[in-house]
């Protein structure tokens, strides 16, 4: 074999040995003898042989379980609480140049935050306001991110673990809340009723009739229930003439 064409194979090797492809969510970060050069990708490229190097990343969004943390609220409550983080590359070149490791330097932030977010609420807030924590949660850390390329897009707590002895003193706070509203509800009711018995009785005294009609349907109603009560209506006029009577004898008394 001559020596042009030995020449020339160890050409072509070289030439072939630089193409790369990138996948269209990859993005290549090139560098020349060490300093940054370019972004390449997606799709194919050439690298030159020897002189330049890449580093790859994955510009889909990444998830993230936050490991559980053991952390105090603001009212001195110990809870565990453990959330999970999704994010993405946006500036692939700060994510190789700013930072080390961006995917150890984004949990690190996060895991910190969440603790630092947990001490600042009450456990009630934890437990009722989580979309608001949450939301709180990602601006800080986005803010924390955005230096090194990366966009948090969502941070979502997932369970809040409280102490036992937490929970039933929760359960009795809830057991007597329930309680206060039945007994309420129970007041109200009868409130209510002693209104409309109040009316009932104003309506029946400005017209008698009305009383012969409410003993006539109390006689049907007890008849339905096939008992043996025996009932013994006394007319209202009996009852007026007595209240009559009653009141000649008061004024009759001696010394009146």
């Amino acid at each position: 074999m001559s020596t042009p064409l030995l020449i020339g194979i160890i050409i072509a090797v070289l030439l072939l040995s630089g193409i790369r492809v990138a996948q269209e969510y990859e993005r290549a970060v090139v560098f020349n003898l060490g300093r940054f050069k370019g972004i390449k990708g997606p799709g194919l490229f050439w690298l030159i042989p020897i002189i330049e190097r890449k580093k790859t990343i994955d510009t889909r969004t990444i998830t993230v379980d936050v490991e559980q943390q053991e952390t105090i609220t603001k009212d001195s409550v110990t809870i565990k609480v453990n959330a999970v983080l999704w994010y993405r590359v946006i500036d692939p070149a700060k994510a190789i140049l700013k930072v080390e490791s961006y995917r150890n330097a984004v949990y690190q932030v996060s895991l910190t935050t969440l603790r630092n977010i947990i001490g600042q609420h009450l456990l009630d807030e934890v437990l009722k306001e989580r979309d608001k924590i949450n939301d709180t949660l990602q601006v800080l850390v986005d803010k924390s991110t955005e230096q090194w390329g990366i966009k948090i897009e969502m941070v979502e707590m997932k369970d809040v673990e409280i102490p036992s002895s937490m929970q039933r003193a929760m359960a009795r706070e809830a057991e007597a809340i329930r309680e206060k509203r039945a007994r309420l509800i129970k007041a109200d009711a009868e409130l209510e009723a002693s209104e409309k018995l109040s009316l009932g009785a104003k309506q029946i005294s400005e017209n008698p009739a009305a009383l012969e009609l409410r003993r006539m349907q109390m006689v049907s109603e007890i008849g339905a229930e096939q008992n043996t009560t025996t009932i013994i209506l006394i007319p209202s006029e009996f009852a007026a003439m007595a209240r009559g009577i009653q009141t000649m004898a008061e004024n009759n008394k001696p010394g009146t």
